[in-house]
């Protein structure tokens, strides 16, 4: 979601986003922006709201994303079936086995 969404979706750690107040970052997330790719996530729950205040404090964090943490949410993203094949070539190819390559016939005259 957000790859190809217009207006883009803005860089969360860039200091337009991260000098609004955490009160301004909770109305967006829990009411969307309007002519954009942001929807609203609040259900008007107090679970929704708590999960609301949990992303202010996760784009708070992400100027200082550790290369580890970074990491570790690449490995929850969802992958398309072109990402996970691609991924696969790619370990056959770090393990030495050539994904491309026909089987060469060998003839014994």
């Amino acid at each position: 979601m957000g790859k190809r969404t217009y207006p883009p979706a803005p860089d969360m750690r860039l200091p337009e986003t991260q000098q609004m107040s955490d009160g301004e970052l909770f109305y967006v997330i829990q009411n969307g922006i309007r002519l954009s790719g942001m929807p609203a996530w609040g259900g008007g729950s107090s679970h929704d709201e708590e999960d609301s205040w949990k992303l202010v404090r996760f784009i708070r964090h992400l100027p200082q994303l550790t290369v580890e943490e970074k990491t570790e949410m690449e490995k929850m993203n969802p992958k398309s079936p072109d990402d996970l094949k691609e991924e696969a070539e790619e370990e056959k190819f770090l393990k030495g086995e050539d994904t491309h390559a026909q089987p060469t016939e060998h003839h014994h005259h």
